[in-house]
Order: C-alpha cells, then structure tokens, then sequence
C-alpha cells in the first residue's frame, strides 16, 4: 500500500495572545490623552472567546478598536478571525460592541475549501471535514503542496492555518 502524506487546514486565534493584547491596549488607552474623560472599556470573555468593547460614542469606539487591532497586530493575531458586531446603544448615552474570535473552521467554509479542492481535480487528493478542520491526503507532498498555494489564493473570512503535515 502506497505511503499517504497528509495536512489539516484549521484557523484560530491564540486565546492567551489575545489576553496579553488587550491588556497592553486598556495601558495605551489608560495613558492616551484623547481618552481622558471619556468612557473606554475592553472586557475579555476568554470562555466564550468574545471582547466587549464599550465607549462615550462611536468615535472613541472607533478609536478603542483602532488600539485593540494595533496590539492585535503586534502580538501576531490575525485580524482576520475577529468579526465585529453591531454597534448597540448603552446606558448613558454610551455604545458598545462585541468582537467575536473565530476558533474553527465553519461548516459552510470548510464545504467550500473540499469542493474548491474537488474543482481543481488534483490527481488522487482526498479532502475530508474533521470537525472544525479539514484533513486533505494525497500520495505525492507535491500535490499537497499545490494544494496549500491554491488555498492561500482564496479569501475566506477566516486566515487559514496548515498544520499537521505529515
């Protein structure tokens, strides 16, 4: 039986990367003078893997989320995989949001990903949804490496990640 080469494709944030990025942008924004009387709040759910970001208005939002995504940045998350919500009035004349952290693959982009990868007829690549990830296997690591380039063209709403090759 012929030897089978294999990788996962996968997305996710690291959850402790995103602590350590929002408590570097609640110091920026503690220290910033724009924000200096205004209401600025990040709150981290880690469990439920969202942020709640609270202002005076939607300009300092604006600008709270501005400093989140910079730290974001800096710290390696990808940006990608944070999906803001709707603005929603508060208490007080204050606005907040939700920012969710996408931790998996979803149902419909992993559908897309296997027949993207079903349309380009590689020759002998096996793609199969495992759960929030899908495992594409081929004989040949030159296949899965046509596979891995064609996958980085696309845009998802996600940043895909390529791990697991064997």
């Amino acid at each position: 039986m012929p030897k089978t080469e294999s990788f996962d494709v996968t997305t996710g944030v690291d959850l402790q990367e995103v602590d350590n990025a929002v408590n570097q942008a609640k110091k920026e924004v503690a220290q910033r003078y724009d924000f200096k009387g205004q209401k600025a709040e990040i709150e981290y759910d880690r469990p439920h893997a969202k942020l709640r970001l609270a202002a005076s208005d939607e300009f300092y939002l604006n600008a709270l989320w501005n400093v989140l995504r910079e730290r974001m940045i800096s710290r390696k998350v990808p940006v990608k995989n944070l999906h803001r919500g709707n603005v929603e009035p508060a208490a007080g004349g204050t606005v907040r949001q939700e920012v969710e952290l996408k931790q998996g693959i979803s149902s419909d982009t992993a559908r897309a990903i296997v027949k993207l990868i079903k349309d380009h007829k590689f020759k002998k690549v096996q793609s199969q949804i495992q759960g929030d990830a899908v495992r594409v296997s081929a004989p040949s690591r030159d296949e899965l490496q046509e596979v891995i380039a064609l996958l980085r063209q696309q845009d998802y709403d996600v940043e895909l990640k390529f791990g697991n090759y064997r």
